[in-house]
């Protein structure tokens, strides 16, 4: 089934929604589809739905009844029944979908987590149905969707009743940074760094950008002003309603809080405890909750078991924490030249530097095997304790090669990111005492030493060092 013009990328995704969708087999298939908000989700699965013939339901926050309600109305449009089907309960809503002919299908329910908040039951309902329907050799095409990411996970984990049904799970991210560069319609690599920092790959921030992208770098602090912190403009809000829209939380100043202190560079437990003047062990649950929401995520560091840092997973609420939250009276009163001007300090060693490191992780990830000499098992970050010289070096960028039973874990790079240094010699010096020191742990016999900077190099570096610039990191798009 041919993706429709209209969707940008998100082939994968659509190549395996469209299998779901018109498989047939004599038993009952359930997939679950979930994904942030903003990541085009919804736009993907209306279309299946339409190009397929099936129905699609998007629920919204109401009560049982009203759901009730809306579903039978959706249900019976799409069945073209002159009068909608009544339900006084999800248990006869669901036996009668079941009951209807699968050719009709498939059967796609929108932001489901609206319907099980108010109805616990559904999931089991809906388990045991898809239990009897395998029983019967029914073949219902059945695809539950959501936003939110923390109840979506969930659905098939450890006992919960959908676990062991599905066949499909999928998770709509935002674009890669390479495709968001496209998406953007930029051609400059600097450009889609700057721009990337600021609004990631979430495909809806354009519209809230009133499709206005930036003609050059020395455009990039006045589409700043005119987007990203202009009053008139979603995107100046979006960052503040993330939290509260993806989980609902009551304690919300806490959850800002910890991305505060993430954002501000304290990624360790401890040091966001101390941001927040909490016990580390006060934090645990609101860690645990903004990592299944997809806006935290964890960074082990790669040499030393245990230890992790903690980053925030949506650059523009790093953006946000940084630059707007503590000038949002400023903002809303039009004061955005302003706030900007006094921020870009922080932007520049909070922000982007961080970011670029991030971004030169996923170029290793990405990037083809041969590069590095093999295919990657991991990628990561690490920090090597030089205790002769009482210090620690820092490695933004390691490459690991898969374990193998009784050999020492090869180290295929060490590498070191900045955004805003010609790098050289020095820093390439960091690279081989860190690359002493792992020896005598790590295999290190053939590691590649790498470079990545967003300013260019030194003419003398060493043509065994590996040099990845800004047009290498986009390069690398398949």
């Amino acid at each position: 089934m041919q993706k429709p013009a209209s969707i940008f990328a998100r082939d994968f995704e659509w190549a395996n929604l469209a299998q779901f969708a018109t498989t047939v087999a004599d038993y009952p298939r359930l997939g679950v589809v979930s994904g942030r908000r903003r990541q085009g989700k919804t736009y993907l699965i209306e279309a299946l739905a339409d190009l397929t013939g099936g129905l699609y339901f998007g629920a919204t926050e109401a009560t049982e009844t009203e759901s009730l309600s809306l579903f039978g109305a959706a249900l019976g449009d799409h069945l073209g029944q002159p009068s909608p089907p009544r339900f006084d309960t999800w248990d006869e809503a669901v036996r009668f979908l079941f009951a209807v002919d699968p050719a009709k299908g498939p059967f796609v329910i929108d932001e489901f987590p609206y319907l099980s908040k108010v109805s616990p039951a559904l999931p089991s309902i809906f388990q045991r149905e898809i239990d009897r329907a395998a029983s019967a050799g029914r073949r219902t095409n059945l695809l539950l969707c959501g936003s939110a990411m923390s109840v979506m996970g969930r659905l098939l984990s450890g006992t919960a009743p959908l676990r062991g049904r599905a066949n499909l799970e999928m998770v709509i991210r935002p674009f890669d940074y390479w495709l968001a560069k496209q998406f953007w319609e930029i051609d400059d690599p600097r450009l889609a760094v700057l721009v990337h920092s600021v609004v990631g790959g979430t495909p809806a921030y354009r519209r809230f950008a009133a499709d206005d992208s930036p003609q050059s770098v020395d455009d990039f602090d006045d589409w700043v002003v005119r987007t990203a912190l202009n009053p008139v403009r979603p995107l100046l809000r979006e960052a503040r309603y993330l939290l509260e829209e993806e989980m609902q939380v009551r304690d919300s100043a806490l959850y800002h809080s910890v991305l505060a202190a993430v954002a501000a560079g304290n990624r360790t437990r401890g040091g966001i405890a101390n941001f927040v003047g909490r016990k580390s062990t006060d934090i645990g649950h609101h860690l645990v909750v903004l990592e299944d929401s997809g806006l935290l995520r964890i960074q082990p560091d790669i040499f030393r078991a245990g230890r992790a840092i903690y980053q925030v997973a949506e650059p523009l609420v790093t953006f946000y924490q940084v630059v707007m939250r503590s000038q949002w009276g400023a903002l809303e009163s039009g004061r955005a030249q302003t706030v900007w001007a006094a921020a870009k300090t922080k932007y520049w060693s909070q922000v982007i530097g961080p970011h670029y490191e991030q971004l030169c992780r996923d170029f290793a990830l990405w990037a083809p095997p041969e590069l590095f000499g093999e295919l990657p098992g991991e990628i990561g970050a690490g920090v090597v304790a030089d205790r002769a010289r009482r210090g620690q070096i820092e490695v933004d960028v390691v490459v690991m090669a898969a374990g193998l039973p009784g050999q020492r874990r090869k180290i295929l790079s060490l590498g070191e990111a900045k955004w805003g240094e010609v790098m050289g010699r020095r820093h390439v010096e960091r690279l081989e005492r860190a690359r002493q020191l792992l020896s005598r742990d790590y295999d290190t016999s053939e590691t590649i030493l790498a470079c990545y900077s967003g300013a260019g190099f030194e003419p003398d570096l060493d043509p065994a060092v590996l040099t990845i610039g800004l047009d290498d990191l986009y390069a690398v798009a398949p």
